[in-house]
């Protein structure tokens, strides 16, 4: 049995990890990094960039299909799955590539490998021979793929979204079981590859949307590329020659079976908490076994133990892994030498869907019953989205009776764009009225949000 100690024990190279690791050493802290494999982190290896991969060939053959709008005529678009996959893979081993060679800039005396479980709250096993005494402890050991119970005797027919990138070909036929943002970005990028698609969803929201006039234009958007079974729910699931039968009740009642090439799970990615011994160290866990912890300094109630990232699903997104894995890091180290803790106030919450339209929310989630005023617009006939063939969808903002900008959802053109805008007015505190008076570009889709916050400001005007 090996021993040794440092101030930080950081489990997880991931995003959170590798920030809480440099935040801990730059603060002066002995920290050491535990990653059990194979690292690359979530986003660079089965996440954001193999995802906008896939998207990015399905936009070009969408956009190649739809050229004679312009009026240009591109005769014989044709699919090529292997070399559609093969691009997939080599561009995301790139970006996996350039994450494992900072890691392996670190020095190898701080990096180690094998499964971290802790045995009390002072003390971590690391693999069968090691034991490492810290004097704070960071959990950003990331998420997996949820797999539902009626899917997991389908075998090599289920995918996940972390196996979806690994085949070789494109599949005939698809069910997507979870209609979220990962659901639906792969199937409507499916989908315009030539795979015939079909979205399983208990709930009739997509892309993350929960506004009800964005929810209604999503589902008529999306229904026109694939089959949506919204309100559905998968009764039962068996693997069969060419893949797995699939037997759901939709909404009404109805019963329905059939015959899928293959099936995603898209049924979100619970936190990496099993087996790191969290119930040994005196941590207060909820039915999950998720940790009581303070959602600005990250710090678990019971143990010196912070937890960040996808780990602690509060806004499992890489920008916010990232910042959370610095204040973790910097905290773990604070509690290392007995220092005070900081705890930043949060960003407003963001998060995008990279379909075609684009979906976006910001800042606080939608609340029929909230009291606030509520505004927005349609892209139908907005200029530039005009002009570019893509006028559909719209914009809901909602702020309170004073006009300060709450929150607000999109779906529609460039919203990866609008949606950033929106964020920093509303880290701002900034008024729909101050917004609105802020310069805006002719023509341009972000003319789009101003007339939102036009009629916006007229409604509270009433």
């Amino acid at each position: 049995m090996t021993h040794q100690s440092c101030d930080v024990a950081v489990i997880g190279a991931g995003t959170a990890g590798l920030a809480a690791f440099r935040a801990a050493e730059a603060a002066g802290a002995h920290a050491v990094l535990i990653e059990r494999g194979p690292g690359g982190t979530t986003c660079a290896r089965v996440g954001c960039m193999p995802s906008k991969l896939l998207v990015a060939a399905a936009t070009a053959a969408h956009d190649a299909r739809h050229a004679s709008l312009f009026g240009v005529a591109v005769a014989g678009v044709s699919i090529d799955g292997p070399a559609v996959m093969a691009r997939v893979r080599a561009e995301r081993d790139r970006f996996v590539a350039a994450v494992l060679d900072g890691v392996d800039a670190i020095p190898k005396a701080k990096r180690l490998a094998g499964e971290a479980r802790f045995l009390d709250a002072r003390t971590l096993a690391v693999g069968d021979g090691l034991r490492v005494a810290f004097h704070a402890a960071v959990i950003a050991t990331g998420s997996s793929p949820r797999m539902p119970k009626p899917l997991r005797t389908l075998g090599d027919a289920v995918l996940t979204t972390d196996t979806v990138f690994e085949r070789p070909d494109l599949p005939e036929t698809l069910a997507v079981v979870g209609g979220g943002p990962v659901g639906i970005e792969i199937a409507q990028a499916m989908a315009r590859l030539g795979v015939a698609v079909s979205v399983f969803d208990t709930g009739f929201g997509l892309a993350g949307l929960s506004e009800p006039s964005l929810q209604q234009q999503a589902a008529a958007i999306f229904a026109d590329e694939m089959a949506l079974h919204l309100g559905s729910e998968l009764v039962a699931a068996e693997p069969v020659a060419g893949g797995a039968e699939l037997t759901w009740t939709e909404a009404d009642g109805a019963r329905r079976t059939q015959t899928f090439a293959r099936v995603l799970s898209a049924a979100g990615r619970p936190p990496n908490l099993q087996g790191l011994g969290l119930a040994e160290v005196g941590l207060r866990l909820d039915e999950s076994g998720m940790p009581d912890f303070d959602a600005r300094t990250l710090l678990c109630a019971g143990a010196p133990i912070l937890i960040a990232g996808d780990a602690n699903a509060v806004l499992p997104v890489l920008h916010e892994a990232s910042r959370q894995g610095g204040i973790a890091g910097r905290n773990a180290a604070a509690l290392a030498v007995g220092s005070s803790l900081e705890a930043p106030e949060p960003w407003p919450a963001l998060a995008m869907v990279f379909t075609h339209p684009q979906a976006a929310s910001v800042g606080a989630a939608f609340d029929a019953d909230a009291d606030c005023v509520v505004g927005g617009m349609r892209f139908d006939d907005q200029g530039r989205a005009r002009v570019e063939g893509v006028n559909r969808g719209g914009i809901r903002l909602w702020a309170d009776r004073s006009g300060r900008l709450l929150g607000g959802e999109m779906f529609g053109p460039s919203c990866e764009h609008l949606a950033h805008l929106l964020a920093h007015a509303i880290g701002d505190g900034l008024t729909a009225q101050a917004m609105r008076a802020r310069p805006i570009y002719h023509p341009t889709v972000e003319e789009g949000l101003a007339s939102a916050l036009s009629d916006l400001i007229q409604r509270l005007e009433r």
